[in-house]
């Protein structure tokens, strides 16, 4: 009798046994736990784990496998994050309560520390980019999204909020400076903050050449230095310089004042990677619901959002979150998303 081969079935309990799998090692934790506010390429989660990159390659594929983790492409690197949870879907109740319970474990103090070593070695990579190529920065953030591209958007969203003739501003990394006349227009004193010298430098020579008198320059790193808090923050096309960008946001919702507002203009997740070569670019844009997480993490609210497409395939992204507070630094509260 001919017996016919038939291709092996499996039953919706496969993806639960995957998902338990996963999480049935604490090596496999603690990468979750890691990845909770991050992304990691494989190379460098092999440095935070102190394992070989063949070991951590093997964790990383049970964890995609059971769907926990998501993945990029940047060039020939793969980059891992952590994948949302989807409670309507299987397991995704499962999914969910394996998250909670991870972020309440601390991770291992010699994990944290290597974190913190691979943090500095992408801000280090930072540095060392705008310090070479200060003079020709602009022209190539150009070719991806310049100031001209969203000005418009941005200035409809900061003038909707209203903000009173005595409110004062913060510009974080502010290029060459191409936005700060606009915001010293609005606002009774700005104050642009830069952490690379020759970038400062090119800030200071437009501040000079638009009579920019209610503007103050400073060298300083924005997560680490003092500096004074203000009505309104911006960052324009910043965030993405940033090595820890969900740690960066804790750190500055706290230079905006009580019913002030954060602003962030940045590229919508993308795939282009030789953004990082031209532009010095430590991420590929952000997920919009990335953004709102962190930013609520932060102790922010949300507010509105726009989005402008380009021509060569970027998405811009002009968000708007407020601290929750009442302060006469505002005329006027808007709300709502657009």
């Amino acid at each position: 009798m001919n017996m016919r081969a038939t291709l092996p079935t499996f039953e919706p309990v496969d993806a639960l046994a995957a998902l338990c799998k996963a999480g049935g090692d604490s090596l496999r934790l603690n990468v979750l736990r890691a990845l909770s506010n991050d992304s990691f390429g494989v190379l460098e989660l092999a440095q935070i784990f102190a394992i070989g990159q063949s070991g951590i390659s093997h964790h990383l594929k049970v964890l995609a496998q059971a769907g926990l983790v998501a993945t990029r492409r940047e060039g020939n690197a793969i980059f891992y994050r952590r994948a949302l949870a989807h409670n309507e879907q299987l397991g995704g109740s499962l999914h969910a309560a394996l998250l909670e319970e991870v972020d309440r474990l601390p991770l291992p103090t010699e994990v944290r520390g290597r974190i913190a070593e691979v943090h500095s070695q992408r801000a280090a990579a930072s540095q060392d980019f705008f310090a070479r190529c200060a003079a020709s920065f602009q022209a190539q953030q150009d070719l991806i999204a310049g100031l001209p591209q969203y000005r418009d958007s941005l200035l409809s969203l900061l003038d909707s909020l209203n903000f009173a003739a005595s409110a004062t501003a913060l510009e974080i990394g502010p290029g060459d400076g191409g936005f700060l006349p606009e915001l010293a227009r609005r606002f009774s004193h700005v104050t642009a903050l830069d952490n690379s010298p020759a970038m400062l430098e090119l800030t200071r020579q437009r501040c000079q050449q638009d009579g920019l008198d209610n503007v103050e320059l400073h060298l300083a790193d924005a997560l680490h230095d003092d500096y004074p808090a203000a009505d309104c923050l911006v960052l324009n096309m910043v965030l993405h310089h940033f090595a820890a960008p969900a740690e960066a946001l804790k750190q500055l919702a706290r230079r905006v004042k009580p019913g002030g507002s954060l602003l962030i203009t940045d590229l919508c997740s993308h795939n282009q990677s030789w953004a990082k070569q031209a532009c010095g670019d430590l991420w590929l844009g952000f997920e919009q619901d990335d953004l709102a997480r962190w930013a609520v993490a932060a102790g922010l609210t949300p507010s509105e959002s726009l989005y402008v497409g380009l021509r060569n395939g970027f998405q811009i992204q002009v968000r708007h979150f407020a601290n929750p507070h009442e302060n006469s630094g505002l005329r006027a509260t808007v709300s709502g998303t657009q």
